[in-house]
């Protein structure tokens, strides 16, 4: 049985998104809203968690990107609790 590669995603709005995402710094966040629109797509936050989840490039520090709602969101690498983690370790949550 063949072992599933993690997606990629080649798009243009894709490079955008991660390339918006490469750029947000330690101890700060965007909301996926905030991603979208500022890759190009205002409206297609859904499209942004989804880049998100299928992301292991650690370059991409996607654990800075958060829901509208004021809740950490999910993560592909350890779920809500090591997101949550990440972001205190950051100095973004006390």
């Amino acid at each position: 049985m063949r072992k599933e590669k993690p997606k990629r995603f080649s798009s243009l709005f894709a490079k955008k998104v991660y390339a918006v995402v490469a750029k947000i710094r330690k101890g700060k966040t965007m909301t996926y809203g905030q991603v979208a629109k500022a890759a190009g797509k205002p409206g297609a936050a859904r499209a942004v968690g989804m880049f998100m989840a299928n992301n292991y490039n650690p370059k991409i520090p996607c654990h800075r990107v958060v829901r509208a709602d004021g809740k950490v969101g999910n993560y592909n690498r350890g779920g809500a609790e090591r997101k949550t983690e990440l972001l205190r370790e950051e100095g973004f949550i006390v």
